[in-house]
């Protein structure tokens, strides 16, 4: 495919306008060698933009106020106005109720129009739950209300060139954690794992290593059970039964101390920390949230809010851009992994 011809259409939305999502949004699409790949889409307001371009002294020309997806130019920051011209963001604080309501508003119309075919891709700006919390909108984050909206079981799966880790349960709390986990779900982690892996990597035969839950991996039953009951029987399922390339549990304190996680295409992890603190830890910077087994492709950068930098100018944007980068690739192989498997049936 000419993607000079047919760009992707990458739709963005603006997270928490405290944080730093439109600075790193701005300082990316500003860059306009990166707009030959793709063509931004934001969901948010032209007013906003013009804000934070005018109190971090950007220097940006191309930002467009469109109405609907026929007015999408190349080479713009394409932004659909979905809040009140008149309203004066300046004035919603972090602890402002408006901060919550408007990620909300900028998420839905996002997804909407990802589920539609209007956008091709989505990558969120970082959000805070806690101002997220709406009747209307009882979803802990961004994974869960896509699970909702999207076809698809999803799985958090976080991803850069050497490290990609995938998390059994995403956020609860930790003395949850062992009487959510079973066997079961185990598997049922592992298989959308590895299709991702094959279908949105292109790795034919993906090598997946599974940690344990406790420490050293409960030392063959003396630090607790749920190794021997819940996630070995899960691994041996898949590797006897099925042949494919599932080792474990390992001790994820020796497992990314000594740096197996080389060896294997993708890491299981079973809680959030145990994967999230070695992930961000390797990866700073540059590693990217994907909501992997949906129907259509969401990426998000790694970090939050960020609400102690926001508005100085000096946010990181490597992160956010890479998101854009994986969402993009992902999209293109999943259209040729479509494409062979049609060509396999003909």
């Amino acid at each position: 495919m000419n993607y000079k011809k047919k760009k992707i259409k990458v739709g963005f939305t603006t997270g928490d306008i405290n944080g730093i999502g439109i600075e790193i949004f701005l300082k990316v699409c500003s860059k306009k060698k990166l707009l030959d790949f793709f063509t931004p889409i934001l969901f948010g307001s032209t007013k906003i933009c013009f804000y934070y371009k005018k109190i971090l002294n950007f220097e940006i020309n191309n930002i467009r106020e469109i109405k609907n997806f026929k007015e999408v130019v190349d080479y713009k920051i394409n932004v659909f106005n979905i809040w009140k011209e008149d309203m004066k963001f300046e004035s919603i604080k972090i602890h402002h109720p408006e901060s919550g309501k408007l990620s909300i508003l900028s998420l839905k119309k996002a997804v909407k129009a990802l589920k539609e075919g209007k956008i091709d891709v989505l990558v969120t700006a970082p959000v805070n739950k806690k101002y997220m919390n709406f009747k209307n909108f009882s979803f802990i984050g961004h994974t869960e209300y896509l699970q909702n909206i999207l076809e698809g079981e999803s799985l958090m799966f976080m991803i850069h060139d050497i490290l990609k880790i995938a998390l059994v349960t995403n956020h609860l709390p930790l003395k949850r954690v062992s009487s959510e986990l079973n066997t079961k779900k185990i598997i049922k982690s592992i298989k959308i794992l590895r299709q991702s892996l094959i279908i949105d990597f292109a790795i034919e035969k993906p090598k997946i290593a599974v940690l344990g839950c406790n420490p050293h991996s409960s030392d063959n039953g003396l630090i607790g059970n749920e190794e021997k009951i819940k996630i070995k029987p899960a691994i041996d399922n898949l590797f006897q039964k099925q042949g494919w390339l599932v080792f474990g549990p390992y001790s994820s304190d020796s497992f990314f101390g000594n740096q197996s996680y080389l060896n294997f295409d993708a890491v299981l992890a079973m809680y959030h920390d145990q994967g999230l603190i070695p992930f961000k830890t390797i990866t700073f910077n540059q590693g990217v949230n994907f909501t992997a087994g949906l129907s259509h492709i969401r990426t998000s950068p790694d970090h939050g809010v960020a609400y102690d930098i926001a508005k100085k100018g000096i946010a990181n944007e490597n992160s956010f851009e890479e998101a854009i980068f994986y969402a993009i690739k992902i999209f293109k192989n999943r259209k040729e992994y479509m494409k062979f498997s049609l060509s396999k049936l003909l």
